[in-house]
């Protein structure tokens, strides 16, 4: 895949994910727990009707062996991978973080949404080929 190819990966669930989390932030306002926005999203989820597993278990293997389990925030259609955020800004150690997260779950695309500030700061992260966004 070219630099601009995963562009367009899930384009359309990641604008609903998105407009969810902004209906979130505009009702609850920012700085909250983590865990806070994870279930107010959920409910805006069931709300929207759009499929999620909350928490929904990964095996991590190594050389043939299960040997961690990596649980997402939440998972968005069996497609897009959800981590949510309360931190100053979205670095690179988030986005590195959420490009494990997709090569564990085989998931293309993944979001990270910061609710710390009044605006709501968020990435989509693609996953191509081995090496990420």
């Amino acid at each position: 895949m070219g630099a601009n190819d995963g562009k367009w990966v899930e384009n359309d669930l990641v604008y609903k994910i998105a407009g969810c989390a902004m209906a979130v932030l505009n009702e609850l306002g920012h700085g909250l727990r983590e865990k806070t926005y994870e279930r107010a999203l959920c409910l805006e989820f069931r709300r929207q009707n759009i499929a999620f597993d909350c928490q929904h278990a990964h095996p991590v293997h190594y050389r043939g062996e299960h040997i961690d389990d990596y649980i997402p925030d939440l998972e968005v259609e069996g497609r897009v991978i959800v981590e949510i955020k309360t931190v100053e800004s979205i670095s690179d150690e988030h986005i590195g973080q959420v490009i494990n997260y997709l090569r564990i779950t085989g998931c293309e695309a993944g979001v990270i949404l910061n609710f710390k500030h009044p605006k709501l700061n968020w990435k989509k992260v693609v996953l191509t080929g081995k090496s990420g966004t």
